[in-house]
């Protein structure tokens, strides 16, 4: 169960206090957007852990007893007084959520997660999703083929039948870390060429990554150099995907390495 699909289904039950990271300061635990969700018994998500999410948790528990107002933005230093030498700062928001929120609690907290595409519902592109379900970030899932997506495909995760394939790099979110690994080197041809059109044209693809070998890269730059994409375009092709020094094939082990690889694209607060 992701923590989205958690905190929806504890809503149903009762109200929370939403505790968000709202801005940092210097070194801290999490990013602006990190949050979790508070109850008088239990917790989904983190701030980052310490005596900073302790307080954070005591002063929610207080929100939801009324004995402390909603609604407010707190600063902690990350000093002395939290026995935490970070040294930064965190101005951490609390606010009280429910189940009438629904859809607009659920967009706003996907939308503070850097957004995935992933072409390919095969064994690594399965592999990715299973992994990218406790990760902060916002997934659209495509494939060509009726019938691919399990069903047992995390709630976050929006799968998108599309053919042809390509078309749905038209309706990928702005900053979307493409993965291209569908089941037929011609539609991974067609979904590169769309991706780098829609980057010449509005540059707001931060990752294009390409499963395959050096030799199946250097067929694809041959073609691709055919069609008038300049050496500067491909240089933003990762071909083969993955950190480097993993060296395995199994589609987990390619999963992992792929995945962080994302996580790489990722800014640092």
């Amino acid at each position: 169960m992701t923590q989205l699909t958690e905190l929806f289904d504890r809503l149903e039950r009762a109200t929370a206090v939403l505790v968000t990271v709202a801005s940092t300061q210097g070194s801290a635990p999490r990013e602006a957007g990190a949050w979790m969700a508070v109850w008088q018994e239990g917790q989904v998500g983190s701030i980052g852990g310490g005596q900073l999410e302790w307080q954070a948790l005591a002063h929610a528990r207080q929100v939801l007893a009324g004995n402390a107002p909603a609604g407010e933005t707190l600063r902690y230093a990350l000093g002395p007084s939290l026995a935490q030498c970070c040294g930064g700062v965190v101005q951490l928001r609390f606010e009280r959520v429910d189940a009438t929120q629904g859809e607009a609690l659920r967009q706003r907290l996907a939308s503070a997660q850097p957004p995935v595409a992933l072409f390919g519902g095969g064994h690594v592109g399965r592999a990715i999703v299973k992994l990218l379900s406790d990760l902060p970030f916002d997934v659209l899932w495509v494939d060509s083929r009726d019938e691919v997506f399990p069903p047992d495909t995390p709630q976050h995760v929006r799968c998108d039948h599309s053919d042809p394939v390509q078309a749905a790099v038209t309706d990928m979110a702005p900053g979307s870390r493409v993965v291209i690994m569908s089941f037929s080197h011609a539609e991974d041809f067609d979904i590169l060429v769309a991706c780098l059109l829609r980057q010449r044209g509005q540059g707001d693809l931060p990752y294009i990554g390409l499963i395959g070998s050096k030799t199946k890269w250097a067929s694809f730059r041959r073609r691709l150099r055919e069609r008038g994409f300049s050496d500067a375009e491909l240089a933003h092709v990762t071909c083969p995907i993955g950190v480097p020094g993993i060296t395995g094939k199994a589609p987990a082990v390619v999963a992992v390495a792929t995945v962080a690889q994302l996580l790489q694209t990722v800014p640092v607060a």
